[in-house]
């Protein structure tokens, strides 16, 4: 009894080791569907066909804002405060630097107790006219008497304009100490500190406010890559709206979430590079983009009567792309393809060497060689051959798990 049940585990054992081993020979064969040769002969073979295909490329490109303007001091003195810090958001109006108004705030009081000067002066040589002029009207004074009454008001009358208009400069450069941002934006660095000596003749602006609302976007394509997208005609307005949304990648290599549109093109081609200059324009309500930046503009467009094929139907020898073509008698032509530099990762498109019709191998063709016969497969009897290998093995028909 002892070796009858020794006998059975013995041919369990043996049982587990065979479907062990078929396992093990089926994984070694291309560790799963994609690479499993079905027969010693047998290959996926599938037929090539014109289609359409949406792609897209990309453009080196330079983000700012809708505006970034330079904040110049318009008085000369200290700074005594930093209103705001660096890359604060700011409105229009607000403060962000000010000026020691020291020298400032007297020269407005100076000036406007000369404007009360000059208008007392201005009322009393008033008086003195309209007396000059009674007794003028009586005889009793000359015409040249009453005349230079005349004269001293209109020349007090002068000195009091220019005493006002000295008020009103003196009132403004006061302002002035107060710099104030010109624009909603956000705030750049600050070259200068509490402390720093400025005025309207410094090298560096004391900050840049740049507007990021919205924001512009820069790059190039080439002349042909344009003609290609405006050919259809109409007016630059009509060509602009036609032309297809684009995205951004930004500087980690994400894409931006928003869309952009192309909002603008130059009317000048640069001859030193061929190129045209583009700007698209992208919402910015995140704060995500700060100008300066740089990023990448992604275009995307439709290729039509096109050949797609896996990259694995290729052979890559000395930076020559090759496939093997199916002839009629099921023997192989090793034939050189020509591929456009973009490609998706997993297909390459064909731009020449391939013809609508024409059959190729698409798996195992690292063991393939020039005028070898093959037996040809679609890829729906592999994938049926497959699925029927994983049931036998499933089931334990090590017989036909290997056919």
């Amino acid at each position: 009894m002892k070796m009858t049940v020794n006998k059975m585990k013995c041919i369990s054992l043996s049982r587990t080791a065979i479907i062990m081993a078929a396992m093990t020979v089926l994984s070694s064969c291309g560790g799963g569907q994609s690479g499993m040769k079905l027969g010693d002969d047998e290959f996926t073979v599938m037929a090539v066909h014109s289609t359409a295909s949406q792609q897209s490329t990309s453009y080196p490109a330079t983000i700012k804002g809708i505006q970034d303007i330079e904040v110049r001091p318009q008085v000369s003195g200290f700074i005594v405060k930093l209103c705001v810090d660096e890359g604060a958001t700011v409105r229009k109006g607000e403060a962000l630097f000010q000026i020691d108004p020291t020298q400032y705030a007297a020269a407005k009081r100076q000036a406007s107790a000369a404007v009360e000067m000059a208008k007392s002066n201005v009322n009393t040589l008033t008086l003195n006219e309209q007396q000059k002029k009674n007794l003028h009207d009586k005889n009793i004074i000359s015409d040249f008497e009453y005349q230079s009454a005349v004269d001293q008001l209109l020349s007090a009358k002068a000195s009091l304009a220019q005493a006002q208009a000295q008020l009103t400069s003196a009132t403004q450069n006061l302002d002035f100490c107060t710099v104030t941002s010109p624009s909603n934006g956000v705030v750049g660095t600050f070259p200068y500190r509490v402390g720093s000596l400025v005025s309207p003749s410094v090298a560096q602006p004391l900050t840049t406010v740049s507007e990021i609302g919205d924001m512009y976007v820069y790059f190039s394509m080439t002349e042909k890559q344009l003609l290609a997208m405006t050919k259809a005609g109409g007016t630059l307005k009509d060509q602009l709206e036609k032309m297809p949304a684009v995205k951004l990648e930004l500087a980690d290599g994400t894409v931006y979430a928003e869309e952009g549109r192309i909002d603008a093109v130059s009317g000048v081609i640069d001859q030193s590079t061929g190129s045209v200059s583009m700007r698209a324009i992208f919402p910015n309500k995140q704060s995500v983009l700060r100008s300066g930046g740089m990023a990448n503009v992604i275009f995307p467009y439709t290729m039509e009567d096109i050949i797609l094929i896996p990259q694995s139907a290729t052979q890559e020898i000395q930076d020559k792309k090759f496939v093997y073509v199916l002839q009629s008698d099921n023997t192989l032509k090793h034939t050189e393809i020509q591929v456009s530099n973009l490609n998706d990762g997993k297909n390459y498109i064909v731009t020449g060497g391939l013809k609508p019709g024409d059959k190729i191998v698409v798996e195992g063709v690292q063991t393939l060689k020039d005028g070898q016969t093959i037996t040809p497969i679609t890829p729906e009897q592999k994938e049926a051959k497959y699925q029927q290998h994983l049931k036998d093995q499933k089931e334990g028909n090590i017989a036909t798990a290997f056919e």
